[in-house]
């Protein structure tokens, strides 16, 4: 999994009854584009991530496009 800053990540609930999260990426700490992902939330909230097989990340608007 590689992306870079601006990308978004969505995060499918794995619980019925959860909303799906979604959030933009604002730093990338791996090499070459990998986790972990620092991500802004839409309530607000930052958080280090290590994305599960539960995520996407979907490029930000002109960005690269594998």
């Amino acid at each position: 999994m590689q992306a870079t800053v601006g990308d978004r990540v969505r995060i499918n609930s794995r619980v019925v009854g959860m909303k799906e999260l979604t959030g933009e990426i604002v730093e990338v700490r791996g090499p070459s584009g990998e986790p972990p992902y620092v991500v802004r939330f839409e309530d607000g909230h930052e958080r280090l991530i290590f994305p599960g097989p539960d995520a996407l990340i979907v490029p930000r608007p002109g960005g690269p496009v594998d």
